[in-house]
């Protein structure tokens, strides 16, 4: 009897000290809802272009004590149910509760390892985020997410973990099916995959030089149509000039499976379909003149993949969009695409009829202002700007006003909150209409 009521206690004592989440007490009124084409901000001069999402909540850039964002990623406390956005600011990485997403609180930031950077990424497994960047001799960082619960007011954090094999690295993927991280860009290292049982203590197990520069990857146990490779682990890498495909189920020996090229000129980042059966494309230049401007003309591609035999993948078409933008970074949920286009913002697109080479805008929130034909007196550009491709700071590739807007997108959150980091202007939650 004595045990029941101790665990009684102690049940009891979690619940209180962690607030579990319960969505019915969230009244989910948006800051500013989407209303003919615009989401106003009621009293300020604050206007965004929209079509079926509204603005629900946003934390900018000076509340992160930050002067540029980049990538962002999601977790949710599987033991309150708490919702945080996990953004990268030039200083270092932004976490943000936004359960309530009307009222996303800023709890802090984990400072950068080294020195500041415009590059930054993470991804997170195992109530665990790991994060790489450009900034010299950054190395991998591991922070403890559940240190977040509770947290009531701004704080810096430290990490749990640093591991210093490497310096700088472009980007971080991460299987949760296997439970092993790949860094993308991590100098001459090639494939780099570390092992994530210990999280505390990951353990690296795959360096393979051999298959050159990876500028972001996306790594899954296949389960497509191709019967000759399923189950196994695959490596899609997105590498510059072209995509490799690789078996990296065996890390002592992985094998290159296919290349596939197109007309490109940098080959930036994929996304699988669910099905494994598509993976669509961006190419983060292909908009832009020689002198790294947008093209007259330019319209955003995204290049869809057939996959249906990996060994032989093929272009399946083209879609263009009606954006004159340049496409980041998009991710894949069920049958929508959610794609971060710069300076056109978030994009969603209908993926269902993919088959039939059929793609449409189901809806968008443009989180940048480009100042010409609607000014209402916001923020002007950030000095800083997105010097992407592959952290390369030279030529004009960062003077550019086409490389600024939506970095990226993270659209997996239970609630439906979509989350959108900016480069200029901070963090932003839309959520679609009903």
């Amino acid at each position: 009897m004595k045990k029941c009521i101790s665990i009684l206690c102690l049940s009891l004592l979690v619940s209180c000290q962690y607030e579990d989440y319960d969505d019915s007490k969230v009244v989910d009124s948006p800051l500013a809802t989407c209303i003919d084409g615009y989401a106003k901000i009621p009293g300020t001069d604050y206007e965004y272009s929209c079509l079926n999402y509204d603005l629900m909540g946003h934390i900018t850039l000076e509340e992160m004590d930050a002067n540029a964002g980049n990538d962002c990623w999601g977790w949710t406390d599987s033991t309150t149910g708490r919702e945080y956005a996990i953004m990268g600011i030039n200083n270092g990485t932004a976490f943000i509760d936004i359960t309530d997403s009307t009222s996303p609180i800023y709890l802090g930031k984990l400072p950068t390892s080294t020195v500041d950077s415009s590059w930054r990424d993470m991804k997170v497994y195992n109530d665990h985020v790991y994060i790489v960047s450009e900034a010299q001799e950054h190395g991998l960082q591991v922070f403890n997410l559940t240190k977040l619960r509770g947290v009531e007011s701004k704080q810096v954090f430290s990490a749990d973990y640093i591991d210093n094999s490497f310096g700088n690295a472009h980007n971080i993927a991460i299987n949760e099916e296997s439970g092993y991280a790949y860094i993308a860009g991590a100098g001459n290292k090639g494939i780099y995959a570390f092992n994530l049982s210990n999280p505390l203590a990951p353990t690296s197990e795959l360096e393979a030089p051999e298959f050159g520069y990876s500028h972001d990857a996306q790594i899954v146990i296949y389960k497509g149509p191709d019967t000759d490779h399923v189950g196994k682990e695959i490596y899609f890498g997105s590498n510059e000039n072209r995509v490799d495909i690789i078996d990296v189920t065996n890390k002592l020996e992985p094998k290159l499976i296919s290349t596939f090229l197109y007309d490109h000129q940098y080959t930036h980042q994929s996304w699988l379909t669910d099905d494994h059966k598509y993976a669509l494309l961006g190419d983060e230049l292909d908009e832009l003149d020689s002198n790294y401007e947008l093209k007259a003309d330019a319209k955003t591609r995204t290049v869809i993949i057939d996959l249906s035999d990996l060994d032989n993948p093929v272009l399946h078409h083209n879609y263009e969009a009606e954006t004159k933008a340049i496409d980041h970074n998009g991710y894949v949920k069920g049958t929508e695409f959610f794609l971060a286009s710069y300076t056109a913002g978030l994009r969603v697109l209908d993926v269902l009829n993919i088959d039939q080479k059929s793609i449409s805008e189901l809806g968008f929130f443009n989180t940048f202002h480009d100042h010409s034909d609607h000014d209402h007196g916001l923020p002007k550009l950030n000095t800083i700007k997105n010097q992407d491709p592959g952290g390369d700071h030279s030529g004009k590739k960062g003077n550019s006003e086409a490389f600024n807007g939506a970095w990226s997108v993270y659209p997996y959150f239970k609630s439906g909150n979509i989350i959108i980091s900016d480069i200029n202007s901070g963090l932003f939650v839309v959520k679609k209409q009903n």
